[in-house]
C-alpha cells in the first residue's frame, strides 16, 4: 500500500510523529520537576501541610509522565539508525557526544535521585529528600540544556569541519555547544515547559474549584498556577522576540515563511495577521495585514526593507502553509495565556480569584494550551528549516537512509497503532489522577455554609455530585 509512496516524506512523517508524542511529555516534567522542589521548599519552610499534600499529589503524576517520556525517547532514538543512518554518519561525531553527555549528566542524574523524591521521604528525613527533588529537578534542566544544544547545532551549525569522507567533525566544543541560536530556544523551551506545568496546574485547581471537591488544596493549586502564568507569560513573549531576530539573522527563509513574505518589501512589511498562503502564485490569498508593522517588529523600522522568499532559489524554499500557521498557533495561544494571566492579575487584586466561576471556566479550557503551543513551535522551528538537516550544509533527502517506502510505511503503521494505544492510557490515566484529588481533610469555613442537608435533600441515595 506504500509503493507509491516517497521513502523520504514517510521518513520525516513517521519522526514528526514519535517526536510530537516524546515533546509533550518533557515538556510538562521539566516544569512539574521544578514545581515539585518549590512545593516541598515551601513546605519545609512554612510547615504548612498543605504544599506536603500537593507535593505527593503531583509527584504521581510525574512519575507516570516520566515513564511515558523515557520510553518515548528511546523509540524515537531507533530512527537515527533505521530511517537516518545517513545523517547519522555525517553528523554522528557531533550529536552523537552531545546525546551522550545528555545521558551521562542528565539521565544519571535524574534516575539516581528520582526513587529517593518517589519513595523516600519517610526513610532519608525532609531535608535529603529535597536534596533529591531538587537533583531531580536539576537533571531536568540539564537534560533540555543537551538537547537543545543538539537540535540547535543543527539550526546554527558552527564549530565543525567536513572531512574527506563528508562527515562533521569538531573543532570547537565551545563553539558546538554554544552556538548562535542555542541561548534564546534554551530559554524559550524552559520558559514553555514553565508555562505549560502551570496551565496544567492552574487547569486542575480550577477543576477542582469548580466542583468544590478540596477547596483549599484546589485554591493554592489555582492561584500557584496563575502567578505562574502571569510572570511568565510576558518574559516568554520576550523571549520569542529575541527568538525570533536571532532566526532573521541565521535563518532568514524560515522567517519569511513565517511571516508569508514570498515577495521582497522594499519600504516597510506588512505583517500578516491570517490568510492563505499560496505557493503555486507566490502570495497569501485573502490577507488580513497591517502595513509596515513586520518591518518595525524585525527592523525596529518601520519603513526597513525586508527580503522576500523571491531571492531564495526555490527548491530551498520551506513548507510556507505549514510554517506559517503553526507560528500563528504559537503566538495566538501565547497571547491568550497572556490574557488569562493578566485576567487572574485583575481578580486577585479585587479579592475574586477564588470565587470567579468564568476565570475558572476558561483556565480548565486553557489547560491543554501549553502542550499545543510547544507542539506548534517545534513544528514551525523544524518545518521551517527544511529542506536541510544540518543547516545550509546537508539537505534532507541527502540525510535519509536507503530503504524502502514500504518498510517505512509499515513501521509509520505499527508506531501510530501502538502509541495511540498505550499513550493514550498513560494520558488517560493521568487525567483521571489528576481528577481524584482527595477531599480536605476538615471543612473549609471560608466557603460558607457546609450544605450538607441540601446535597441529602437533592440526592435521596446519599452524598452529592463530588463522591
Amino acid at each position: 500500500m506504500f509503493e507509491s509512496f516517497d521513502a523520504t516524506i514517510l521518513a520525516r512523517i513517521q519522526f514528526a510523529f514519535t517526536v510530537s508524542f516524546h515533546i509533550i511529555f518533557p515538556a510538562f516534567s521539566i516544569g512539574l520537576a521544578s514545581y515539585l522542589a518549590v512545593l516541598e521548599a515551601l513546605w519545609l519552610w512554612k510547615k504548612d501541610e498543605v504544599y506536603l499534600e500537593l507535593f505527593n499529589f503531583w509527584k504521581t503524576i510525574f512519575a507516570v509522565a516520566f515513564g511515558m517520556g523515557v520510553v518515548s525517547g528511546i523509540v524515537m532514538s531507533y530512527q537515527f539508525g533505521t530511517n537516518w543512518s545517513v545523517f547519522s554518519d555525517k553528523a554522528g561525531p557531533i550529536i552523537g557526544p552531545l546525546m551522550g553527555y545528555e545521558v551521562l549528566t542528565a539521565f544519571f542524574l535524574e534516575a539516581g535521585f528520582l526513587g529517593v523524591m518517589l519513595f523516600g521521604l519517610n526513610r532519608v528525613g525532609p531535608k535529603l529528600h529535597f536534596l533529591a527533588t531538587a537533583m531531580v529537578a536539576i537533571g531536568t534542566l540539564i537534560s533540555a540544556t543537551w538537547i537543545l544544544s543538539a537540535n540547535s547545532w543543527m539550526q546554527t551549525p558552527r564549530g565543525f569541519e567536513i572531512n574527506d569522507v563528508g562527515q562533521f567533525v569538531p573543532v570547537d566544543w565551545w563553539a558546538i555547544v554554544f552556538n548562535p541560536s542555542f541561548p534564546y530556544r534554551l530559554v524559550h523551551m524552559v520558559l514553555a515547559a514553565y508555562l505549560t506545568t502551570a496551565f496544567v496546574v492552574g487547569a486542575c485547581g480550577a477543576w477542582h474549584l469548580i466542583r468544590r471537591t478540596a477547596p483549599r488544596r484546589a485554591r493554592k493549586m489555582f492561584s500557584m498556577g496563575m502567578w505562574m502564568a502571569a510572570i511568565v507569560a510576558p518574559i516568554q513573549i520576550f523571549a520569542g522576540d529575541m527568538h525570533g531576530l536571532n532566526t532573521l539573522e541565521h535563518q532568514p527563509a524560515k522567517v519569511m515563511a513565517m511571516e508569508g513574505h514570498y515577495q521582497s518589501h522594499p519600504d516597510g512589511a506588512p505583517l500578516i495577521l491570517f490568510g492563505i498562503p499560496n505557493s503555486a502564485e507566490k502570495r497569501v490569498d485573502y490577507a488580513i495585514e497591517v502595513p509596515k508593522l513586520s518591518s518595525l517588529i524585525l527592523k525596529h523600522d518601520l519603513n526597513a526593507p525586508l527580503a522576500g522568499l523571491d531571492t531564495i532559489a526555490e527548491e530551498l524554499h520551506p513548507p510556507v502553509g505549514i510554517v506559517f500557521w503553526s507560528f500563528r498557533i504559537m503566538v495566538g495561544l501565547g497571547f491568550a495565556m497572556l490574557g488569562i494571566g493578566l485576567w487572574s492579575l485583575w481578580c486577585r487584586y479585587r479579592g475574586t480569584l477564588d470565587s470567579n466561576a468564568w476565570l475558572h471556566r476558561a483556565a480548565v479550557a486553557m489547560g491543554p494550551a501549553g502542550f499545543v503551543a510547544v507542539l506548534a513551535g517545534w513544528v514551525t522551528t523544524e518545518v521551517g528549516r527544511q529542506p536541510y538537516t544540518v543547516y545550509g550544509h546537508l539537505l534532507t533527502k541527502d540525510s535519509v537512509a536507503p530503504i524502502a517506502a514500504p518498510a517505512v510505511g509499515a513501521s509509520l503503521l505499527a508506531f501510530i497503532i501502538v502509541y495511540f494505544f498505550v499513550f493514550g492510557a498513560g494520558t488517560f490515566y493521568i487525567l483521571r489522577l489528576m481528577a481524584r484529588l482527595p477531599r480536605d481533610p476538615t471543612p473549609d469555613l471560608d466557603e460558607g455554609p457546609i450544605r450538607t442537608a441540601g446535597a441529602a435533600i437533592a440526592n435521596p441515595h446519599g452524598g452529592h455530585h463530588g463522591h
